[in-house]
């Protein structure tokens, strides 16, 4: 049974937990302006990258990309999944929906599968089903280290397609929605063949002109490839970032209703028990005086 000192307690621990909550709210807050801030940058950016490998296509009259390296086999296809989790806990449904999203995902996709995971919640998750971690990095804290972040993977995967052989790269990162929320999705990073290049002409380009290329083509082709490159993987990085602090946003404004509620209720069972005390003490009092009076 709860007494005055018991609820006392509690109260001061739920104050203390409301602040701990306040200041994470505040830090999350504070950090999804700046990713969300980025996104819409990359947005541009990515565009105006894309736009221009299309323009070169079109400049040099390029109509198919031929694969000479594709598996004959495509059971013995190896296969790399870069997913984007969180070190931290609070984010909600946030790494459980990424790694449910992998796990469906891969299913339609054949072939020897190796993971790369950026945070060890989501890597827990994966490995309880039965997925083996190949290379687990921590979770950039902010956008000045996701450009070392992201040049360090981009170096790998270029020394894994030709020491391991791997052959398809695939991004999966959890992305904010217009409104509210986060959706994961799935992105076909590697290799840059006919797939992607009809991927990547879904854009179209947005004259009847056509392009011309200043300069050296092959210097232009390496800029634009390397570009693209790299802003696929910073925004994916960026855009997960994002719905993360979002998510653990939403998270603590939950918390904090809750523990208000909290709040709210052991104040009124504090004030009921204490009303109570009094009541009993004013009934001894009472019982007291109307028995000495008797004796009397």
């Amino acid at each position: 049974m709860d007494t005055l000192e018991k609820l006392r307690n509690k109260k001061e621990g739920a104050k203390d937990l409301k602040s701990v909550v306040s200041a994470m709210k505040a830090m999350a807050g504070s950090n999804i302006r700046q990713f969300e801030t980025a996104v819409s940058s990359l947005e541009d950016y990515y565009h105006t990258i894309a736009l221009g490998i299309i323009g070169y296509f079109k400049a040099e009259k390029i109509e198919e990309i031929k694969d000479f390296k594709k598996s004959k086999i495509e059971s013995e296809e190896n296969i790399c999944a870069i997913v984007f989790g969180s070190d931290q806990g609070l984010v909600a449904q946030f790494n459980d929906k990424m790694a449910n999203f992998v796990i469906a995902s891969l299913q339609e996709i054949s072939g020897k599968k190796e993971f790369w995971v950026i945070g060890e919640r989501v890597q827990l998750l994966l490995s309880d089903v039965g997925f083996t971690t190949s290379k687990l990095y921590a979770v950039p804290s902010d956008l000045k280290s996701v450009t070392p972040f992201v040049s360090q993977i981009l170096n790998e995967s270029r020394e894994s397609q030709e020491q391991k052989n791997i052959s398809t790269f695939y991004i999966f990162h959890n992305r904010p929605k217009a409104i509210s929320g986060f959706t994961p999705v799935m992105q076909r990073f590697l290799p840059l063949d006919e797939t992607w290049k009809n991927t990547l002409e879904e854009l179209h380009w947005p004259t009847k002109l056509v392009p011309q290329i200043a300069g050296d083509t092959k210097h232009t082709l390496h800029a634009l490839i390397n570009g693209y490159l790299f802003t696929s993987l910073f925004k994916a990085c960026v855009e997960s970032l994002a719905s993360e602090n979002a998510s653990r946003l939403d998270a603590m404004q939950r918390a904090e209703k809750n523990i208000a509620n909290l709040l709210d209720e052991f104040d009124k069972k504090y004030h009921r028990l204490r009303q109570s005390s009094i009541d009993e003490e004013l009934f001894d009092v009472i019982s007291g005086f109307k028995a000495l009076k008797k004796e009397k």
